[in-house]
């Protein structure tokens, strides 16, 4: 995988997640929870000359399966991110490049690669248990070293190892004999050990030298000939990573695909050819992408190939709501796993496979060959939808927050509705229409806590009339019901006070309540030097506390979160907390351990994992959301995406803190309540529709 687009596994506790991914609008055109636009503004060759939706036909397998399995696998896996007894910060399969291990001694780890206990029907049988319905497998990565006999290079894994078995044409035979559809990654340009393969960042050893070209013709080109004819039929060729791919170069390898007519190609070939399918890495579109088959290709930890000391391993939870995230924008899920040398998956990888299957043995339906969600945003989870033959509209509503008040809200539908029924046990439910929208009757308690899913069956095609904007500082009805409740109204300080003076700070300069917000003024940027912090009268152990925010240039902030005030510190209180700031400008996002001082980061302990598509510019409205269970599981989010999630006094999250400026102080973050905070660092930035819920 590209190297650039998945953080190092120092980065953590995205187990702590995350990239996984929850839904939102973040500046785009519309929330990420609504369906693919189409009508978001391109360039006429954004998608290169073959950048248009493709061939149905061959892809209407593929539309329906929405799920896949990835296998990175390799000599790699033999080092597992250690080099010369040190732990490699890179991702498993880059370690001969990030470490500049020499060709000649990376070739002696081909000598210990003796995977006997590989055993193929065993992956096919978990992939399909776990409602996987393809497999890609890379079959060379970029240190050249192929998992196939091939008769273009001796180095592979029958010539080279003491295993000497084709592991592709095992894997073929498992596949065929199950009914599983197979694809192949290739590396096709960089190539570390065969002589003349390209090196993102260049070689570092003479015996990485020669001609590229001539490595295309004799070793790429060839190989890629060997894997679409020697093992039947190929769903997929996964490319990667096109350094110093021309037009010219690319163009060699497109008489090849005749050989599988039928197989899927991604974009990464390289020359401007874009294929088949966008393939977005490590995070979900906010919009889908428009026109495209897309493909996200996610790790259940921090690093593709096998790493011994990479345990930051993401919840079933957040593995299974991004599998529903992406089937709601129209996509496919290719969640990746990473054998260990002996041919066995890590056992955290079975047992997460094992989650998501026993999920989606109640609810598949939900996923396979359903299509992009219709709404522009729901509050409480995601939607599926599948027009049915008879034209009329089936919607899976997954819910996440399952509303306490016994009404589910579905905003804005106007549809008459046929039936709805929990999908898991078949119960009827009764429903009713008013301004909001459809209302649903639910029983008191979700049946499942990572999405439990209704089934609504509605006449025709799924009409949806925008929901009125709430004004600021309001709650819906829904809302209402639900148990929300305003810790700001818009006119006055009302639950905030000084954090060590018990009234609010009113000296000018200061906070402001001012057009529906309160602001903290700029006053030079220095931390809690002109009136300090604000915080809530009453404290808070188990919540749901949404936010919006607007930064000034080069502002910031910060919400703080189980704060105590015991510290008795002269500058900003102590407490976990939701970082506020100007990335592009302020020099604290490039200060910390990689970027857990950034926008929507636990302030130097845990980045936000966030593409750019959800970040609003300076000046906009953002929506920032902090949930703590009761589990003392807790998630943010930024525009409606989760960015980051850890589990609060849990070993991992003290070993964080042990390594932060926290270090000193006793149980950090780790009180049974604490107060809300808004922080004044000296910079202009202003909050309103603070509200919360309390959760049980």
């Amino acid at each position: 995988m590209k190297k650039s687009t998945l953080l190092s596994a120092a980065i953590f506790f995205s187990f702590l997640i995350s990239l996984a991914a929850r839904a939102g609008g973040a500046g785009a055109p519309r929330s990420s929870d609504g369906p693919a636009r189409t009508d978001i503004p391109r360039s006429p060759d954004a998608f290169g000359d073959k950048g248009r939706m493709a061939d149905t036909s061959k892809m209407d397998w593929w539309n329906k399966a929405r799920f896949g399995m990835f296998i990175h696998w390799g000599v790699y896996s033999v080092p597992g991110g250690i080099y010369q007894g040190k732990e490699d910060p890179s991702l498993g399969e880059w370690i001969m490049q990030h470490e500049k291990i020499p060709v000649a001694t990376y070739r002696e780890y081909a000598k210990s690669f003796n995977p006997t206990e590989y055993d193929p029907e065993s992956w096919v049988l978990m992939a399909q248990a776990a409602g996987m319905k393809y497999i890609v497998i890379t079959s060379k990565h970029h240190d050249g070293f192929a998992m196939f006999d091939s008769k273009a290079s001796d180095w592979n894994i029958v010539k080279a190892t003491p295993y000497g078995k084709d592991i592709l044409k095992l894997l073929a035979e498992a596949c065929r004999k199950h009914g599983m559809k197979l694809g192949f990654y290739y590396s096709q340009a960089n190539d570390w050990n065969n002589p003349g393969g390209a090196a993102h960042k260049g070689h570092w050893d003479k015996a990485q030298d020669g001609s590229m070209d001539e490595y295309i013709d004799k070793v790429a080109i060839p190989q890629v000939r060997e894997i679409l004819t020697n093992y039947g039929d190929v769903a997929e060729l996964w490319w990667d990573v096109p350094t110093d791919m021309t037009k010219e170069r690319a163009a060699r390898f497109l008489p090849l695909l005749s050989l599988q007519p039928n197989m899927i190609t991604n974009d990464r070939l390289g020359g401007g050819i874009t294929g088949d399918l966008s393939t977005p890495e490590q995070h979900i579109p906010a919009t889908g992408i428009p026109g495209r088959n897309w493909e996200a290709c996610m790790t259940m930890n921090d690093t593709w190939g096998y790493k011994i000391n990479d345990h930051h391993w993401k919840s079933g939870r957040t593995l299974v709501r991004n599998l529903i995230e992406t089937s709601s924008k129209g996509g496919n899920y290719l969640l990746n796993v990473g054998p260990e040398p002996t041919g066995k998956f890590p056992a955290p990888i079975t047992g997460l496979l094992k989650e998501i299957g026993a999920w989606m043995k109640v609810n598949s339906e939900s996923i396979y060959g359903t299509v992009a969600s219709p709404f522009e945003r729901l509050p409480w989870g995601r939607c599926t939808s599948r027009v049915e033959p008879d034209g009329n509209t089936t919607l899976y509503l997954h819910v996440y927050d399952w509303p306490a008040s016994g009404e589910l809200t579905v905003p804005g539908l106007t549809n008459r509705v046929l039936s709805a029924k929990l999908l898991a046990n078949g119960s009827e439910l009764k429903t009713k229409k008013n301004k909001e929208g459809v209302l649903i009757d639910v029983p008191p308690a979700a049946l499942d806590t990572i999405a439990t899913v209704i089934k609504l069956e509605i006449r025709g095609k799924a009409e949806i009339t925008k929901p009125v904007e709430a004004p600021p500082n309001t709650l819906t009805k829904a809302e209402k019901r639900d148990g929300w409740r305003l810790l700001f109204d818009g006119k006055t300080s009302g639950d905030w006070v000084g954090a060590h003076t018990g009234e609010f700070p009113s000296k000018p300069g200061g906070w402001i309540i001012k057009d529906s917000m309160i602001t903290i003024q700029n006053s030079g940027g220095e931390e809690a030097k002109n009136v300090g912090d604000i915080v809530t009268k009453e404290q808070f152990s188990a919540f749901d506390l949404s936010f919006e925010f607007r930064l000034s240039k080069g502002a910031n902030s910060g919400v703080k979160y189980f704060v105590t005030l015991d510290e008795n510190t002269s500058g900003s209180a102590i407490g976990l907390e939701y970082q506020i700031l100007d990335d592009k400008v302020h020099p604290d996002a490039k200060l910390g351990r990689n970027g857990n001082r950034t926008l929507a980061s636990l302030y130097d302990l845990i980045p936000a994992h966030k593409p750019e598509d959800y970040i609003r510019p300076i000046g906009a409205w953002n929506t920032g959301r902090i949930v703590v269970y009761p589990d003392n599981r807790v998630e943010h989010y930024l525009n409606g995406f989760k960015v980051l999630e850890y589990v609060r006094r849990s070993p991992a999250y003290k070993a964080l803190v042990a390594e932060s400026k926290y270090k000193d102080w006793k149980n950090f973050g780790e009180a049974d309540q604490g107060h809300i905070l808004l922080q004044d660092h000296g910079f202009e930035v202003s909050f309103r529709s603070i509200k919360i819920k309390t959760l049980k």
